[in-house]
């Protein structure tokens, strides 16, 4: 039993040290619902960004995932989309997290609300505090509280490739329901356009091995004729760095 013991010991450590190699590190979240139970951690992130001088968000985009910044960047192409334009009165965002893309898109819009719905209970008061966000209850796959058509704005990033499949198109599903017609649902996914043989080598090698689903892939044109069902039209994609390789952002209207 010891030697059992001592070996899944080592095992864990093992996924631990590839997590972090992709961008991820250990503690444990109320998430139950599959993919991806263990985030960045709260205390710790906080003291590491503190003590090199960089916001949270240039923190984990520079030193922890290596890809300085990435949150900016997927920002500025959300900017030059529009997507900003409409200045959005009511923006809704899943699993937040740190709050790196909630803090920059805060400031390119003022929306008068602003909720959340994260599992880490410590990230999810930290942005009601800091940003006077509402985080809304949440069980990892429906937003119920909130009303149908409430929506100007829905994003979800670097969520969907951490998740099961059935997770996801719930979401999917929950998303296209609370957004007004004329707004925007804008979220990434591990696409096959990031998925090419040489990736798939990566992350076969480096990627985070003995850690549920991710990272989970999904096909962009699942999403694509999904959202069509839901009165949503795709107006643009581009890709963004995850970890070692890549993400698809997708940009969704919904019709009016």
């Amino acid at each position: 039993m010891k030697a059992a013991s001592r070996g899944t010991s080592v095992l864990k450590s093992g996924a631990k040290r590839l997590l972090r190699r992709t961008g991820f590190d250990i503690v444990r979240s109320t998430n139950v619902q599959g993919g991806v139970d263990d985030f960045i951690p709260f205390e710790a992130t906080m003291r590491a960004a503190r003590a090199a001088g960089l916001s949270i968000g240039d923190h984990i985009d520079a030193v922890m995932n290596g890809t300085p910044g990435a949150t900016q960047s997927t920002i500025d192409e959300l900017r030059a989309l529009g997507v900003f334009a409409a200045d959005p009165k009511t923006v809704l965002e899943i699993g937040p997290g740190s709050g790196r893309y909630l803090e920059k898109t805060m400031k390119e819009c003022s929306p008068g609300r602003y909720e959340i719905y994260e599992t880490a209970a410590p990230w999810a008061g930290y942005l009601v505090d800091t940003f006077g966000v509402v985080a809304q209850p949440t069980e990892g796959s429906s937003l119920a509280p909130t009303p149908d058509g409430s929506v100007d704005l829905v994003q979800a990033h670097k969520v969907f490739n951490t998740v099961t499949f059935l997770v996801a198109v719930r979401y999917f599903f929950e998303m296209a329901r609370v957004t007004r017609p004329g707004g925007r649902i804008v979220f990434d996914v591990m696409t096959e356009t990031c998925l090419d043989p040489a990736t798939v080598g990566v992350w076969a090698e480096r990627g985070g091995s003995g850690h549920g689903s991710f990272p989970a892939a999904l096909p962009r044109r699942t999403c694509v004729d999904l959202f069509a069902t839901l009165g949503c039209e795709l107006e643009a994609g581009f890709t963004a760095p995850m970890g070692v390789a890549s993400t698809e952002v997708l940009v969704f209207a919904k019709k009016a």
